[in-house]
């Protein structure tokens, strides 16, 4: 269909003369929007794009509510032979004046009701082209796109050319913009089709933001790599997803989906027509894997990726689902786990950095040779910053982020192995540990405890239960109780938030 076009013709291929076949449900409305209507509108995007002189490799810029049309922009951005960058939608105006003053895209499309304040945000940046898009498609890009022809001829682009700019989260310095080819993404969504068993007959519940590499480059990609149908609803409902569940067959989400999710009763009989349940963006609690097999049948199958790199590691289709992994290594995706000092492959069992290679990796940040140069080897190796064990049968757990190491008094401390430990004491949701300064140590250990709903918890009984199974190195000098931990949007639990907050926690 597209065939000069690497990811236009990968995406393209399951729904190639099957224009009738449904590819998005409205799952408030239940309008249906066939595979021929989307095609035909991401070629009327496209072509709109070049009429406002977008060249191959141009940027795309993107903040828009989640609407089909953001979809067909995506798709139009790349037929046109641009870059596709989009935003979070939480991003403040002067966020947003960094990206773009980063990125320089020739296009940024926004919501109208935040047009006013961004239209001068894009100027001082030197953008091009403001056009908008909002909640219910409002906005002038719609208008545009139906002024055009159908029948766009899609720009030729090779698979080593760029398709996607993401910017990472930025937790810690400055976002960095993670430069994805066509390659990455269409051989990493063919590759999850194809392990996850997707098909035409599949009905994804689509929940997740567009903005990210989960819900735009995984539930997207995979649905229309498959010829599959999707219900695309706004945002997490836990009522939505519960109503539409019995017309679906695939969920993917985040943990909090999940734990949401069981505490409506009618889980068990809405999951009854459901095949598959992924998690994934942050890691899924032992006790929430357990409960919605037992509630559902199902197990969760949790996997592993990031930004730079897409999808690394799922747990099997068909075999051991084991809770606290993220799984073994894709098919085409090498997985080594290294000492960060020397970067020498460490044996099974021993903790150490994480480091991927395959077609998936991203090409580099933009504009950022320096820190590209530190993290991706010349080998094609990728260093993750995931801290990660890998056990003989090829199973790999994430242990946390490097950054999130604690190091008290000389000794390395893992935050997920204490979290661990105060998780299985009674009365605890969860818990999230950080390092804090201290004048003796360094560092010390700091737990952030979120309880069950009407339960007391008490921080000597906390560090009592800690004390007897961990060394003493290991165990928090402080345990504070909160009503929830902070959160980014993919559900991410953001230790920077908590390490700012507790930071004088210790001082006297």
């Amino acid at each position: 269909m597209y065939e000069e076009n690497h990811l236009a013709r990968a995406i393209s291929m399951a729904s190639d003369g099957r224009h009738d076949a449904t590819f998005l449900i409205d799952g408030r409305s239940g309008k249906t929007t066939s595979y021929g209507v989307f095609w035909a509108n991401a070629e009327r995007m496209a072509a709109a794009l070049v009429g406002m002189g977008l060249q191959p490799g141009d940027r795309v810029a993107v903040q828009t509510p989640k609407e089909p049309a953001m979809l067909e922009l995506y798709v139009g951005t790349v037929l046109a032979g641009g870059v596709f960058l989009p935003l979070n939608t939480a991003y403040t105006a002067d966020e947003i004046g960094y990206f773009l003053g980063d990125a320089a895209p020739r296009v940024f499309v926004c919501d109208p009701e935040k047009v006013e304040a961004l239209t001068q945000v894009a100027q001082h940046a030197g953008v091009a082209h403001v056009q908008t898009l909002g909640a219910g498609e409002d906005g002038n890009l719609v208008k545009m796109r139906d002024a055009q022809p159908a029948g766009f001829k899609a720009v030729p682009r090779d698979p080593l050319d760029l398709a996607a700019i993401l910017y990472t989260s930025g937790t810690t310095g400055r976002s960095k913009g993670a430069m994805l080819t066509h390659r990455a993404l269409a051989s990493n969504s063919q590759t999850l089709r194809d392990y996850w068993r997707f098909t035409e007959k599949d009905v994804l519940i689509h929940a997740l933001p567009i903005f990210h590499t989960h819900g735009l480059f995984v539930a997207t990609n995979v649905t229309l790599m498959a010829g599959g149908s999707a219900i695309f609803l706004p945002a997490f409902d836990a009522e939505a997803i519960i109503e539409v569940m019995p017309n679906a067959t695939a969920l993917m989400g985040v943990p909090t989906f999940y734990t949401r999710l069981l505490k409506d009763p009618r889980l068990a009989d809405a999951s009854k027509n459901m095949r598959l349940f992924v998690s994934g963006s942050a890691p899924l609690l032992a006790e929430t894997h357990d409960r919605w097999r037992e509630i559902t049948g199902h197990a969760i199958l949790e996997r592993y990726g990031m930004t730079e790199t897409n999808m690394n590691t799922s747990n099997p289709y068909y075999g051991d689902r084991r809770a606290g992994t993220v799984g073994l290594p894709l098919p085409g995706v090498e997985v080594k786990v290294c000492d960060p000092d020397s970067g020498e492959t460490l044996p099974d069992g021993d903790i150490g950095v994480l480091e991927v290679r395959g077609e998936n990796v991203f090409a580099g940040y933009w504009q950022m040779p320096e820190k590209t140069a530190e993290e991706l080897r010349e080998d094609g190796w990728f260093i993750t910053g995931d801290l990660a064990m890998m056990d003989a049968t090829g199973y790999v757990t994430i242990v946390g982020r490097s950054k999130d190491l604690i190091i008290t008094g000389g000794f390395n401390v893992y935050p997920k192995e204490v979290e661990g430990v105060i998780d299985d004491l009674p009365g605890i949701v969860e818990s999230a540990v950080i390092g804090v300064p201290h004048e003796d140590f360094g560092e010390a250990v700091v737990a952030i405890v979120v309880a069950q709903p009407g339960v007391s918890v008490d921080e000597a009984a906390i560090m009592d239960g800690v004390g007897r199974s961990l060394a003493k190195f290991k165990q928090p000098k402080r345990v504070i109780v909160v009503d929830e931990l902070p959160r980014n949007t993919m559900g991410k639990v953001q230790k920077n938030v908590l390490r700012k907050t507790y930071a004088d926690i210790l001082k006297a």
